[in-house]
């Protein structure tokens, strides 16, 4: 099979080319705005693969993916099936504009290309978050008029009834991951996974204070019910690599963990790792006001707070039927999985900052 990927020099999408290449048939064509970089990819790969990776320069947020004439020529009918892994993952709401550019315009922008190249089958990797304010996902489409948090949720949702529009044109299926964090055997992770920013924001704010305060403690605030839905980036790869043989039409597969860790558990595995000795949890402010420091520590976070404040259930009958019958197991992280996980991911932010 001759697959197609965009997002492909992600952590998430270099992990998903492993996978495919184990099937000694198939072709990989990669579109990449850094060329050094995918060249870096290929190069990492086992001699024997790197002449299967093809290496086509473009962007999603331009019509035909800003692909050359002879190049859209060359690739015209060769093409079985397309992953759409490409996306911009930012929770700010003065980020609008550029959230739509990237997430709406550039899945148009691939669904175009994959009907002019003769692709008979799409994939789009969106979001379990498409859920928006529910409290219970469902795999299948919400309505684009529903209750969001931010312009990401609400970019991806309406991606993906754009997806399913070209149902009629090509066979489209959509996976909608978690929270995704680090390899579950090894903890190797990208730096840019939502929850290491989260990581990042802490470290910082530790760093500043411990040199101005010293012993003082400081309280963050967040749901004492709440759950974070944490998946290995090696699981969503596992899964999404079933795709071009096992997933079906117009399916919608949640890519989620079935028993989520507690925020409150999950905080204090991250204070523990960051060596953050004086950082509290809380869920109640109602009877104090957090002080000035405490409301920057708070502030820095707050783009992320929305995703621990709820305790979320999916949904993921769909995905529980794809994996019947191989050899990926229905996902269960222990504590130890996790603390790991943490762990290495502390580890990365430690050598970002030297």
């Amino acid at each position: 099979m001759n697959v197609f990927l965009t997002g492909s020099t992600g952590f998430l999408g270099g992990k998903l080319i492993k996978n495919l290449l184990q099937d000694k048939q198939s072709e990989i064509y990669i579109l990449v705005r850094n060329v050094e970089k995918a060249e870096r990819l290929r190069d990492s790969l086992p001699a024997a693969d790197q002449g299967r990776i093809h290496i086509f320069q473009g962007d999603i947020t331009f019509p035909h993916a800003g692909l050359s004439a002879e190049d859209l020529e060359w690739l015209t009918g060769k093409i079985d099936a397309v992953y759409h892994l490409a996306a911009l993952v930012k929770f700010d709401l003065d980020l609008r504009d550029e959230l739509f550019a990237a997430n709406y315009n550039g899945t148009k922008h691939i669904l175009q290309l994959a009907e002019s190249l003769g692709v008979k089958k799409f994939y789009y990797v969106s979001t379990a978050y498409t859920v928006g304010k529910l409290t219970k996902g469902i795999e299948a489409l919400y309505p684009t008029d529903g209750e969001f948090h931010n312009p990401y949720e609400e970019s991806k949702v309406k991606s993906e009834h754009l997806v399913f529009s070209y149902r009629d044109k090509m066979d489209v299926s959509i996976f909608r991951p978690a929270i995704i964090v680090g390899d579950s055997k090894t903890g190797e992770a990208d730096s840019q996974f939502t929850l290491y920013g989260f990581m990042r924001a802490l470290a910082v704010f530790k760093r500043k204070t411990e040199r101005r305060n010293g012993e003082r403690t400081y309280r963050l605030v967040a749901a004492q019910n709440g759950t974070s839905n944490l998946v290995p980036v090696d699981y969503v790869a596992d899964i999404l690599s079933l795709a071009p043989h096992k997933a079906r039409p117009d399916k919608i597969y949640h890519i989620t963990n079935p028993h989520p860790p507690e925020n409150m558990k999950l905080l204090k595995v991250i204070k523990e790792a960051l060596q953050f000795e004086h950082l509290t949890v809380t869920d109640d402010v109602t009877e104090y006001h957090l002080d000035e420091e405490e409301v920057k520590l708070n502030s820095l976070i707050e783009v992320f707070k929305v995703y621990l404040s709820g305790a979320l259930t999916f949904d993921d009958r769909n995905t529980r039927e794809l994996i019947e019958g191989t050899e990926i197991d229905h996902l269960e992280m222990s504590e130890e999985t996790i603390e790991m996980i943490i762990g290495a991911g502390c580890g990365e932010e430690e050598k970002v900052r030297v």
